[in-house]
C-alpha cells in the first residue's frame, strides 16, 4: 500500500473489514483521520460507496463505534466511509473552551478567513480529494455514491448534495442543521471562517441554497421531537418550507420522543442504509 495512507487498523465485521486509516492531507494542511467499511461483496466486484459525515465534537469513530451501521452495509453490500470532521493537530488554530468552533466544528466549509483559511477547507476535502483516495486505494464504484449525515454533518450532507446532484444518487439526514447562518451555534463560527458578508454564507446554507436554485431529486430527514437542539439549532421546519416552495420533495420525518444522540441515530440507521440503497441501485437516481 502506498505510504500515502497508512492503516492504523483493520477487523473484521459481518463478513467485511472496518478499517481506520490516516494520511496527508494537502486540503487540510496536516493529516487527517477517516474510517471505512468494506462489504464483503466487495471481494467480487466495486460497491457503491456512502458517506456518513458527523456532527460537533466528534471525530470518525463516533459513528464507527455507536452507529450500528456494519451489519446493513454488509447485507446491502455498501461501502460506508466516516471522515472526521475537522482538521487536527498541535498546529491547528483552535478555541479548545469552545465546542462549537475550531478542532471537531469544521463545518464542511472552506474557509475564507484567516488564521484558518490553511487548514479548515473541509469541503475540499470531502468533495475532492478524500473521494480521490478512496477510488485508488478501495474496492468502490464511485459512480454510484450517497451522501449523509448527522447534526453539523447533516448541514454538510445536504449542502454538499445540493452543490453537487450529479455526484451522489441520494440525500439523507439525522437532525441537520438546515440553516447555520442564523442559528444560534453555527452562525458564530461563519462569521470566524467566512467573515462578516453574510451573502458569502448561502452557499454553505441548505436552506439558502434552495433558495437560490440548486436542486435535489428528494431528501430524507429523521428528526426527534425531544431533541434539545430542535427549536434553536436544526429547526428542520424551514428546509420543509424551502422544499415545498421549490418542489423539492422531502420525507421529513418527526420521530416522537427521540433526542439528537446515536441512541435515536443507530435506530433509524437502516432505514437510512436501505433508502440509499434502493437509490443506489437505479440507474436513473441522480440524474
Amino acid at each position: 500500500m502506498p505510504d500515502r495512507m497508512k492503516i492504523i487498523s483493520a477487523a473484521k465485521s459481518h463478513g467485511g473489514v472496518q478499517g481506520v486509516y490516516s494520511h496527508a492531507s494537502d486540503a487540510c494542511a496536516c493529516d487527517m483521520t477517516f474510517a471505512v467499511f468494506v462489504p464483503p461483496q466487495a471481494g467480487e466486484t466495486p460497491c457503491p460507496v456512502v458517506w456518513y459525515l458527523s456532527g460537533l465534537t466528534c471525530t470518525h469513530a463516533n459513528v464507527m463505534d455507536k452507529g450500528e451501521y456494519r451489519r446493513m452495509a454488509a447485507e446491502l453490500g455498501l461501502i460506508v466511509v466516516c471522515p472526521d470532521t475537522s482538521p487536527r493537530g498541535a498546529d491547528i488554530p483552535d478555541e479548545k473552551d469552545n465546542w462549537q468552533f475550531g478542532s471537531g466544528a469544521g463545518f464542511y466549509v472552506d474557509a475564507t478567513q484567516e488564521p484558518y483559511a490553511k487548514n479548515y477547507r473541509m469541503y475540499s476535502y470531502i468533495t475532492e480529494e478524500l473521494p480521490a483516495l478512496i477510488a485508488q486505494e478501495f474496492p468502490a464504484d464511485m459512480a454510484s455514491q450517497a451522501i449523509f449525515g448527522h447534526s453539523m454533518g447533516g448541514h454538510g450532507a445536504l449542502t454538499i448534495a445540493l452543490k453537487n446532484p450529479g455526484r451522489f444518487k441520494s440525500c439523507s439526514a439525522f437532525a441537520p442543521i438546515v440553516q447555520p447562518g442564523t442559528a444560534g451555534w453555527s452562525r458564530p463560527a461563519f462569521e470566524k471562517y467566512l467573515g462578516n458578508d453574510e451573502a458569502s454564507w448561502r452557499s454553505h446554507d441548505t436552506t439558502s441554497l434552495v433558495e437560490d436554485g440548486h436542486r435535489f431529486p428528494e431528501l430524507l430527514v429523521d428528526q426527534g421531537t425531544s431533541d434539545g437542539f430542535l427549536n434553536d439549532g436544526l429547526r428542520p421546519w424551514l428546509l420543509e418550507a424551502a422544499c415545498a416552495k421549490a418542489g423539492i420533495p422531502l420525507n421529513l420525518r418527526m420521530q416522537e420522543g427521540y433526542d439528537h444522540s446515536y441512541f435515536f441515530i443507530s435506530t433509524f440507521m437502516d432505514d437510512h442504509l436501505k433508502w440509499h440503497a434502493k437509490r443506489l441501485s437505479d440507474p436513473k437516481a441522480g440524474a
